[in-house]
């Protein structure tokens, strides 16, 4: 194997472990229900998770050319799995603020210093062939929840009698092991020293405010909106739906109906998560064909039908594949980003405006998550129903705004 497709491989299966934070609806109602705490409550853990990711993302890809991929890596892998050892602490004591800074701010500052280096690292070795190689790397992390949802999680529960603070302590001790071992392998090329020139100081901040930054990263934030929805409470809405076939006189506190209904619903993060994973490597590819933008354009544009079918379904199967064609456009957004940033700024100027792009994971993680845990909260009955409205909503408004992107204002910007 060549040293590049050593750290491309390598670089896929870091994600895969740090894409297990996808698995988060998996957790939801078992935190929820055994804590007492609020959907809501429950959920700004993720959502606090996903910000620190995409804050954080922005600063480690501005600073990877001084630190360099295997020590950003590295000590992120090592923050996340901490977080998991924190949370379990939290959930042994029911503390939801340190639950909120384990899981959220620590765990996510890891997330986020280790995310970007694998992504930029393959971007600089593969001069060719850009969405298929960087869509390859990201689709691991699309694959995550698969790992916990059906393996891990099921596997260290088992091991724990279902308890969930024990099952938070093994999953950090799996991550503090694998994840540095795996980014050990990361490494920049090694410059052509003869166009090698001296080092210079790079500002990003005019292309930050500039109109082409801004109108991707709006429609690259609302395209997350759309898949957090679901990568947040995927499992809970399906068992809702599940819930409404069943007799009136059914006993959802039973053993047996929760676990049936967990179980499906973890069936579902599964599945919907080969789709994130194939959707990254899939858009990925088809943008090198025929375009990001218009790649962008068409996700955009699928998912605002799919979200008009949503308010409509109530049958659990149909519910699921639409969930998982959503999810395919999600995983395809950040198949297609990394490629979109080099080609608008440049190998030089692509970790620094890659890593600012993932700030709208941020706020769209705050966003879709608290979307549905507002409506679960407030309007049960028709908790669903509004979040697919306001999801639907947002994605037209992202599919026109995409039209006021235009590839010479970038190149404009440049001279």
């Amino acid at each position: 194997m060549s040293k590049k497709w050593l750290i491309a491989v390598t670089g896929t299966f870091t994600h895969l472990l740090l894409g297990t934070v996808y698995a988060w609806s998996y957790f939801q109602n078992p935190i929820s229900e055994s804590a007492g705490w609020s959907n809501a409550q429950t959920a700004w853990a993720f959502s606090l998770s996903i910000f620190m990711l995409g804050v954080t993302s922005a600063w480690a890809g501005n600073k990877m050319s001084v630190y360099g991929p295997r020590r950003l890596s590295m000590i992120g892998g090592a923050l996340y799995a901490f977080g998991y050892l924190v949370s379990g602490f939290a959930l042994a004591h029911r503390y939801l603020f340190l639950l909120y800074f384990g899981f959220g701010i620590m765990g996510g500052i890891g997330l986020g210093l280790a995310y970007v280096a694998p992504v930029a690292t393959v971007s600089a070795w593969f001069t060719h062939k850009q969405g298929l190689a960087t869509g390859m790397v990201v689709m691991g992390f699309g694959f995550g929840a698969l790992v916990m949802s059906k393996f891990l999680a099921p596997l260290l529960l088992q091991l724990s009698d279902g308890n969930l603070s024990t099952t938070f302590y093994y999953v950090g001790a799996v991550m503090i092991v694998l994840i540095p071992v795996l980014a050990s392998f990361l490494q920049l090329p090694k410059p052509d020293k003869t166009h090698e020139k001296k080092p210079e100081r790079i500002s990003i901040a005019r292309h930050i405010q500039s109109k082409p930054f801004i109108v991707v990263w709006l429609i690259f934030t609302i395209n997350i909106v759309a898949g957090m929805i679901f990568i947040s409470f995927q499992s809970p809405l399906l068992q809702d739906i599940l819930k409404m076939r069943m007799s009136d006189g059914t006993n959802f506190s039973d053993g047996e109906t929760m676990a049936s209904l967990a179980a499906a619903g973890a069936t579902l993060i599964a599945v919907s998560s080969v789709f994130n994973g194939m959707g990254r490597f899939a858009w990925g590819s088809i943008s090198d064909k025929i375009g990001r933008m218009y790649t962008f354009r068409i996700l955009l544009a699928l998912q605002a039908v799919i979200f008009g079918l949503l308010i409509l379904v109530h049958h659990p199967v149909v519910f699921s594949v639409l969930v998982c064609i959503v999810l395919l456009c999600y995983g395809g957004g950040f198949g297609v980003l990394p490629s979109l940033t080099k080609d608008m700024y440049g190998s030089k100027l692509m970790p620094s405006l890659y890593g600012a792009f993932l700030t709208a994971w941020s706020m769209g993680g705050i966003i879709g998550p608290q979307i549905v845990a507002f409506m679960k909260d407030n309007y049960a009955e028709k908790a669903g129903l509004f979040a697919f409205v306001v999801g639907g909503g947002l994605l037209i408004v992202g599919f026109f705004t995409s039209f006021l992107y235009r590839r010479k204002d970038v190149i404009n910007l440049e001279n």
